[in-house]
């Protein structure tokens, strides 16, 4: 591994940390939902930006920067975990249901779609 590509996924990983920790926190502040909507956000946006780097044939560079830096922090599969947990472990069976529809057929989709919108304009 090279210095450039630690700076670059480095680099990246700083700017999505930030950008979740703010749409994070302005959708919390905005309503308290049935479901961790915050984190199900970046997730779902993560999947379908991935999903369009990767149809649009970035380069190296744009794939080490976005998708491994920005994207790796921007999104959580640690959190949607626990998330998960919490909601069972509070017997709300019908939004820890919604959440994991959402989030795994929802990240499908909009990765799917990322995909073809990228392959399309690129």
């Amino acid at each position: 591994m090279t210095i450039g590509t630690l700076l670059l996924v480095g680099a990246g990983g700083f700017a999505g940390a930030i950008l979740r920790l703010e749409i994070s926190q302005r959708l919390k502040s905005i309503h308290t939902f049935s479901i961790p909507f915050a984190t199900l956000t970046v997730n779902l946006i993560g999947s379908f930006i991935l999903g369009f780097i990767t149809g649009a044939s970035v380069s190296h560079f744009i794939l080490l920067l976005v998708g491994t830096g920005m994207l790796g922090s921007f999104t959580t599969f640690s959190t949607f975990k626990f998330e998960s947990i919490q909601l069972l472990r509070k017997e709300k069976k019908k939004a820890l249901f919604f959440y994991l529809i959402l989030s795994y057929g929802g990240g499908l989709l909009f990765a799917y779609s990322g995909l073809l919108l990228g392959k399309m304009l690129l």
